[in-house]
């Protein structure tokens, strides 16, 4: 049971890193190209003007896949204990006491799951679209909504070891 949950961890993480890498190289492609045109626009003084169109809507939304994607491929590194409290507590304590933090973000995943859902729903119903770029807000949402999922669903696989079995991020690599 326990290597079963570390395995679906496992490949849940990587595919939460592979959507943040996607997400963040075009993010700095978008980015790379619309500097690179204004400055092109700007050496030629005008004779050039390409432009990228809707780069700060592209930035925005590439943005949110990849920290959601992000805040799910890494939630078990990212609690800390605060060491006021635990730092003469035996290492099992703090991975319970870790694992109860992480019950916290299960219930965040959940709850932007459900608004956001809820959001793509309204979305598809009403045919709203962006803003610049008129791409449609369903698919959109229905992406960040999956992420969020994804970041409620780690998080409870982690909150269970660390709650059930006392094991931390650091048992986590080890197998």
């Amino acid at each position: 049971m326990q290597s079963s949950l570390y395995r679906a961890s496992h490949w849940l993480a990587l595919i939460c890193r592979f959507v943040a890498g996607v997400a963040l190289i075009g993010l700095l492609m978008v980015t790379i190209a619309d500097v690179s045109t204004r400055y092109l626009s700007q050496l030629t003084e005008g004779a050039i003007s390409l432009r990228v169109y809707g780069s700060v809507e592209l930035v925005s939304y590439l943005m949110l896949f990849a920290l959601l994607a992000a805040m799910a491929a890494n939630v078990e590194k990212s609690q800390v204990v605060v060491e006021a409290f635990s730092h003469r507590l035996p290492q099992v304590i703090k991975n319970r006491l870790q694992g109860f933090f992480l019950f916290g973000f299960v219930v965040l995943g959940l709850i932007l799951f459900v608004g956001l859902l809820d959001s793509a729903t309204a979305a598809a119903r009403y045919g709203e679209t962006t803003q610049d770029l008129r791409l449609p807000m369903g698919p959109i949402y229905q992406l960040a909504a999956i992420l969020s999922l994804l970041l409620g669903l780690r998080s409870f696989i982690h909150a269970l070891l660390g709650v059930i079995y006392a094991k931390g991020e650091e048992a986590a690599h080890g197998e």
